[in-house]
C-alpha cells in the first residue's frame, strides 16, 4: 500500500491521473498504518501474560526471539494413537475419583455403627500417707467396654442412605467429568483437523490474491485500469492475509486446547519433568516426598464407569 501511494504520487506530480487517486491510496495505507499500535499493543500484553506464567518479571522472552519459529502443530498419527489413560493426568478427574473412593469409605464406617464396639479400660493410680511407716499404694485397673446403639437402628439406617446417596451424587458428578473432558478432547481434535484443511485452501486463495494485485498494479502503472481496481485488490489480498493470520492462531488454539484437554500433552511424560531439578530438591528437603517426586504417572484408564470403590471395614 505505502509502494502504490507513492506510485500515484509520483503519476500525479507527472499529471498522469487525479488528486482522487492519490487521496484514496493515502487513505488505504493511513489506514492499515494506524492499526499497527493496537497490535503491537496486544502483542505486548501478551509477552507480559506468558512473563507471568512463566514466573518471571515482565521483559524480553528468549523463547520467541526468533520470530519466524514454528507455529505449535501436532501429527494426525499421533492423534489416533492417544491413551485414554492420559485423562488420568487431568485434575478434575482426579479429585472426583478420589472423592468417590473417599465416600465409599464414609458408608463403610456408617454401617460399622449397626454392630456393637468393644473397647479396652484400665486405669493406673498411685496414692501415699504423709505417716511415718504408712505404705505407698499403688492401683491398677483393667476392663472391656462393650457399647452397643440397640435402639438407634432407624437413625443408622437413614445414616447409611444418606452416605450411599452421597456416593451416587459424587460417581455421577466423577462420570460428567470424564464425559467433559472427552467432549472437550474431541472438540480440539476435530478443530485441529478442519482449521489445517482451512489452511490449505487459504494458502492458495493468499497466492491468488497477490497475483491479482500484482496484475492490477501492472495495469494501473501502464494506463489499461484506473485506481479503483488496485483498491479492490489491496483490499481483497489484506483480507486474505488476515484470514489466513486468524486460521493458524485458530490452530495453534485448538492444539493447546488438545494439550490442556489432556492434562499436560498427548504422550506419558515423567514426573521429572514437569517438576524442576531446584524445585524437587527444595520440596525434599522441606518434606519427606519418597518417590512420589520421581514415580511415574499412575497406570489405568479413563472410563464413564464408576471408579472402584472400597467400603472401609467395620473392623478398622
Amino acid at each position: 500500500q505505502k509502494r502504490s501511494f507513492e506510485i500515484t504520487e509520483r503519476l500525479y506530480s507527472s499529471g498522469s491521473n487525479s488528486e482522487l487517486d492519490v487521496q484514496q491510496a493515502k487513505t488505504q495505507y493511513l489506514s492499515t498504518l494506524s492499526a499497527i499500535p493496537q497490535l503491537e499493543i496486544t502483542l505486548t500484553q501478551v509477552r507480559h501474560a506468558l512473563d507471568a506464567l512463566l514466573g518471571r518479571p515482565p521483559g524480553d522472552l528468549p523463547e520467541l526471539a526468533d520470530r519466524y519459529g514454528r507455529l505449535p502443530n501436532i501429527d494426525s498419527a499421533a492423534m489416533d494413537s492417544i491413551p485414554a489413560s492420559l485423562l488420568l493426568r487431568r485434575p478434575d478427574i482426579r479429585v472426583a475419583a478420589w472423592q468417590v473412593a473417599a465416600q465409599s469409605a464414609q458408608i463403610g464406617l456408617a454401617e460399622a455403627d449397626f454392630y456393637p464396639s468393644i473397647s479396652l479400660l484400665g486405669t493406673i493410680g498411685w496414692s501415699g500417707s504423709s505417716l511415718n511407716g504408712s505404705p505407698d499404694v499403688g492401683t491398677l485397673g483393667l476392663g472391656p467396654a462393650l457399647s452397643w446403639n440397640v435402639f438407634a437402628y432407624g437413625r443408622i439406617t437413614n445414616n447409611v442412605r444418606v452416605q450411599d446417596a452421597r456416593l451416587q451424587q459424587l460417581i455421577e458428578g466423577y462420570q460428567q467429568s470424564v464425559l467433559q473432558a472427552a467432549r472437550e478432547i474431541d472438540d480440539a481434535m476435530v478443530s485441529i483437523v478442519k482449521t489445517d484443511e482451512q489452511r490449505q485452501i487459504l494458502g492458495e486463495s493468499v497466492k491468488a490474491s497477490r497475483r491479482s494485485l500484482e496484475l492490477a498494479n501492472s495495469r494501473y502503472r501502464e494506463g489499461y485500469a484506473d485506481f479503483q481496481r488496485v483498491l479492490d485488490a489491496q483490499r481483497a489480498s489484506a483480507t486474505q492475509d488476515e484470514r489466513n493470520l486468524v486460521n493458524q492462531g485458530s490452530h495453534v488454539s485448538a492444539v493447546i486446547a488438545l494439550y490442556k484437554a489432556l492434562g499436560g500433552g498427548w504422550s506419558d511424560t515423567p514426573v521429572e519433568q514437569w517438576v524442576p531439578g531446584d524445585v524437587r530438591e527444595t520440596m525434599q528437603q522441606r518434606t519427606d516426598w519418597g518417590e512420589l517426586l520421581t514415580a511415574p504417572l499412575p497406570e489405568g484408564s479413563a472410563s464413564t464407569e464408576s471408579p472402584p470403590t472400597t467400603k472401609a471395614s467395620m473392623h478398622e
